[in-house]
């Protein structure tokens, strides 16, 4: 699933949830007020720059609350947009575009959030490093979250425990990691195989063996640098543990091939849109 494409069925879905969250029981109280409900033109703005993700969502947002609301997109996801550019137009029945507005704009910004904040670690790695996101993740939101990664410019790590074997620091305490890798190597399966190292020594018990990758974690970035000239002509090297927009470039420097970031996911702020009557 390393390209996700999602299907209009799951974004429907996903919606339908998000209205049934903002809306039961007895819909929205407020905007039944309304008596002149007439037909109206509304803007939807970003007032920041971003990298555009989730018009799906809003789209059907609107739809699955009034039908013949029109949604004219003016940008695409994964484009970059500047602060107060007009992302679309949204025409309908004023009290039915009030009742999808928040759910909407939720999705919108999220998406969007998280797509611009790897954008940001995109750039700062540069062309030769990719930036990939984690399982950290919020429940039930993962494939929405990695979607997002994908409009940023960012690649999407393993999706669950079933993607690959990725052998950690809690697997390695009070067992042998050769063992555990050469247990892995040995698996019918064929999955592709990670395993962690947060020191140049347990990345000396293993070297040689026939893994995939080797993700080292916390690691300063002079042990970073020692640790991928040894491993990079056996393995793909990735490295994690707490890289910031500060870090980023130096810990690219070293020539990892990738860098795992959970902040991309967990910790992205939303981006602020308005609608504007």
């Amino acid at each position: 699933m390393s390209q996700i494409k999602l299907s209009e069925n799951f974004i429907k879905s996903n919606v339908k949830l998000a209205l049934n969250e903002d809306l039961y029981p007895s819909g929205d109280i407020t905007s039944g007020l309304i008596k002149n409900n007439k037909i109206i033109e509304a803007k939807l703005i970003s007032n920041q720059n971003a990298v555009i993700g989730g018009l799906l969502f809003v789209k059907y947002t609107f739809s699955l609350i009034d039908k013949k609301i029109k949604f004219i997109v003016k940008t695409k996801d994964g484009s970059f947009v500047k602060r107060n550019s007009i992302i679309a137009i949204i025409k309908g029945n004023k009290k039915n575009i009030l009742i999808a507005e928040r759910v909407a704009l939720n999705f919108l910004s999220h998406i969007s959030g998280i797509a611009t904040k790897t954008n940001q670690f995109v750039k700062l790695a540069g062309k030769k490093c990719k930036i990939c996101c984690t399982r950290k993740t919020i429940p039930n939101l993962r494939v929405i979250q990695k979607y997002a990664v994908k409009l940023g410019g960012g690649t999407n790590h393993r999706f669950n425990l079933s993607d690959e074997f990725l052998i950690k620091d809690n697997h390695i305490a009070n067992s042998n990691i050769r063992e555990l890798v050469s247990l892995a190597i040995k698996n019918k399966k064929r999955k592709k195989i990670t395993v962690e190292v947060d020191t140049i020594k347990q990345l000396k018990k293993i070297i040689g063996l026939k893994f995939d990758r080797i993700l080292f974690d916390n690691m300063s970035v002079k042990n970073l640098k020692l640790g991928v000239k040894l491993a990079k002509k056996y393995y793909q090297t990735e490295a994690s543990g707490n890289i910031n927009l500060k870090k980023i470039k130096s810990v690219a420097k070293t020539g990892v091939d990738r860098i795992s970031v959970g902040g991309i996911t967990h910790s992205a702020p939303a981006i602020d849109f308005k609608l504007e009557i």
